[in-house]
Parts: structure tokens; sequence; C-alpha cells
């Protein structure tokens, strides 16, 4: 069974029952398999959204702007960067990270210490999406395929539409993997018999979302069900007052910033919400502001923003209106750029995290520091959420920098051009994926 288009709250007990049974039991040939024939099966399922001639990834090209809420040159984009993931070369890469001996996946493998150890994915995972990225559904999916557990995948609002595709692109590529794959979407609380299921026999679950999600599955499933969950999450940026020495190099500075903010129209984890600028060099942390804002502007030409929903467009002129009043107080306060479709920058004068972005569209916040050593005591508040910075700085600084903001939590620091597409092998909040989907099995010596 692969691809499930229903609706899951019109299966009956029987039918649901029927799609768990039957991803179960393609579990039998999966695990048959060696993980280096998966990774070459996958691999060639994810090249064809790599291919624009490919007639699937043209219609993940047509279909996704009104899914996703984004525009076509977005949608490539975006199609293009989660590609990159799902080719051969990147899935051997992640397998090879993370298991030293990929054939602990496949079979009993001396570990050193007198034992043997095998890695072992389950016999079937309940996956769910997040709706505001397009291509987390199918990354899921692919890394349950990779540990050779069958997935049933609830794919987020915006992200049937890749999620489908990918289980179609295994149907024809590979009909045996493709039956232990199925992807269906509903709405929050119209999961029905299915969902029940999926919850009470899954022997993982594995969930992207915000945290009422989180709090949510946890009291459904049994304390056994172990759950793999993927919070909300805050992403900075920093910029060094070395990197500020001149107008051009400040600018390139800023028209890479405004690249990772553009991405998935500022609607990814991994997209910078507050930028933090040193002050003390050639360039003052608000002209970058204006950099930044000119930079957001170019880029829209040639990657504008899909629709801003009603209610992203209501906080946006709250939140700019109050910048607006405070400015008129004579405050530092500024609103630049005042175009959601072309990218808006709050400058605000207080570093302290005390504005706050819930606008689903290209906005962010940039802040004047002394100096980023300084950062981490700034963060504190936030410590629970962060994931990524951007930061641009030389390498000593860098170095110096990532080790103080590891204490707080941050899990990834990297460059604004690599922000917004971490590689298939990336620590996802500093958890391995694909070692979170297996349990080990030890075989002792006898004495």
């Amino acid at each position: 069974m692969t691809g499930v288009a229903r609706a899951a709250a019109s299966y009956t007990s029987r039918e649901a029952r029927s799609v768990v049974e039957s991803l179960r039991a393609a579990g039998a040939a999966l695990r048959s398999r060696t993980s280096f024939d998966l990774v070459r099966a996958l691999g060639r399922a994810g090249r064809r959204f790599a291919d624009p001639t490919d007639p699937l990834r043209m219609e993940a090209e047509a279909a996704l702007p009104a899914e996703a809420g984004v525009s076509p040159q977005m949608s490539r984009n975006i199609i293009e960067g989660m590609a990159h993931g799902w080719e051969t070369g990147a899935l051997e890469t992640l397998l090879r990270a993370e298991f030293p001996d990929p054939a602990v996946l496949d079979e009993f493998r001396p570990n050193g210490l007198g034992q043997e150890l095998k890695a072992f994915g389950g016999t079937f995972a309940f996956h769910i999406g997040s709706g505001n990225v397009a291509g987390v559904g199918a990354t899921s999916m692919i890394r349950s395929l990779l540990v050779k557990c069958p997935v049933l995948l609830k794919p987020g609002r915006g992200d049937v539409v890749l999620s489908s595709l990918l289980v179609r692109a295994l149907g024809e590529t590979d009909p045996d993997l493709a039956k232990a794959a199925v992807a269906v979407y509903w709405r929050a609380g119209q999961g029905g018999y299915l969902e029940s299921l999926a919850l009470s026999e899954a022997d993982r679950v594995v969930a992207y979302g915000g945290n009422d999600l989180m709090v949510s599955l946890r009291s459904r499933l049994h304390p056994t069900t172990p759950l793999v969950a993927y919070h909300h999450r805050l992403s900075i940026g920093g910029v060094t007052r070395e990197s500020l020495r001149s107008v051009s190099q400040a600018t390139d500075v800023a028209k890479a910033a405004a690249g990772a903010v553009t991405a998935f129209d500022q609607r990814g984890c991994v997209s910078p919400q507050i930028i933090w600028v040193e002050e003390g060099a050639q360039v003052e942390p608000l002209m970058w502001a204006k950099l930044l804002s000119e930079q957001l502007r170019t880029l829209s030409a040639t990657l504008p923003p899909g629709a801003i929903d009603p209610a992203s467009a209501t906080r946006f002129q709250q939140l700019a209106g109050t910048f607006e009043v405070k400015q008129a107080a004579g405050g530092a306060h500024r609103v630049l750029g005042r175009n959601l479709e072309r990218g808006v920058v709050f400058f605000d004068p207080e570093p302290q995290v005390s504005s706050t972005l819930t606008v689903a569209c290209r906005a962010v916040i940039v802040k004047p520091i002394p100096d980023l050593t300084g950062l981490p005591d700034l963060l504190g508040p936030a410590s629970r959420v962060l994931q990524t910075i951007g930061l641009a700085g030389p390498v000593e600084r860098r170095r110096a920098l990532a080790s103080s903001l590891a204490n707080l939590g941050m899990t990834r620091v990297t460059t604004f051009d690599r922000q917004p597409w971490p590689p298939a092998w990336w620590r996802h909040d500093g958890t391995e994926p694909l070692r979170a989907l297996v349990n080990w099995v030890e075989l002792e010596a006898e004495d």
C-alpha cells in the first residue's frame, strides 16, 4: 500500500488496521536489504526532485506555491535546496556520519569490547510533519526508511505535495520499498481510527511542531513509546565588527543575511529572527540594518514572497506601530522598508531579547551590541529554544563564540550563506537524526 490519499477520518477501524499491518509486512523485505542498497534506492527517487526536467519535479513546482503559500520562484528554491539532501551522495554521508560501520543496520557487528551490536529501527513508526516548511516530511520519511523502519507520515498542511510525490517516486523506481511508506494528511483532531492506532502501536513517534503538539502527544503515548520531538526553535544571527570594516564588506554580509531571511519566507526553524551587530566598526549597526533592508528589497525582485496571510499582516502593523511610536518619542527605533513584500527590518536599540517576532513573513529584528561576547548573557531567557546562529566573523572569534553559546543550548553555528540549508547529516537540535530512530541490541560473548 503506497500513498494513501483519503482523509484519515474516513478510515474504519479495520481499514486503519490494514494500513498498519501492510506497513509491518513491508518491513520484512526492508530489513532483508543492505543499508547501502537502501541509500541507492532512496537516492534514485530523491534525484528526480533535483532534475528540473523530470515530470515529477515539474509537478512539484506547479503545485507547491498554492499549497505552501510561496511564490513559484521560492518553490523552485525550496525544492532544489531540499533535494540536495535526498540524493545518494548526501544520504551515504549521513549514514556514515552516524554509523561508522553502517553494517550494524544489517547484522551483528563486533564493537571491540567483546560484544556484537545491531541497530534496529523498529517494525513501524509514526511521523508527524510541520506545516510551515515544505520538504520536512519527505526528509523525515527518508530517515525512517534508511534505518529500515516502515513509516506512516502525517505531513504538515503546507507539505503534502512533496511528501506524496516522494512516495510516488519510490513507487515508480522501487515498488517494494514504496510499500514501506504511506503519507496521509489530516487536520488536527481529525485523525480518527488511523491516528489513534498509529499512536498506540508505533514503535516510535517523531514529531515536528509547537510545544502544544508535544504536550498533547506525550499525554497520548504509552510511557514506553519513544517520542523524538523537534519543538519550536529560535535561530538568530551575529555580525562581528571585523566584518564591518568597509561598506563593501558590510554589504556582502548583508546580502548573505538577506538570503537567510528570505529562504522559506522566514518560516523555518533555521531562519534568523534577530541579528545582533557589534558596534565600533566603520559601519555601525543602524547603517548595516539599512544595508540589510536594501538587500532584502533587491532579493524580492528575483525571489518574491508568497501571499501574506491577514493574521501576519495584522501582527506586523501592530509591531511596526509600536516601533514608530517609540521613534516619535525620541527613541532610536526604526522600521526600515515598511513593505512586507519587499522585506522589513526592525531596528531595536535595546540589545536584550525584548522584541518578539510573530510575523510569518520576511521580517527581522536588528539589535546593536557593544561586543558579541555579551550575547550569551542576553540569550539566557531563550536558552531552551535556541538552535542555529548565522555568524559573520573571523575563525577565531567564531570558535570562541561557539563555545560560549553551546553552554546555553545553541546546537549549530554556521554562516549566513549556509544557515537556511543545513546538510543532510546535520545533528538536528543537537541529536543525530538517524541514531534517534534506532534501538541497540547487544549480543554478549559466552564466558
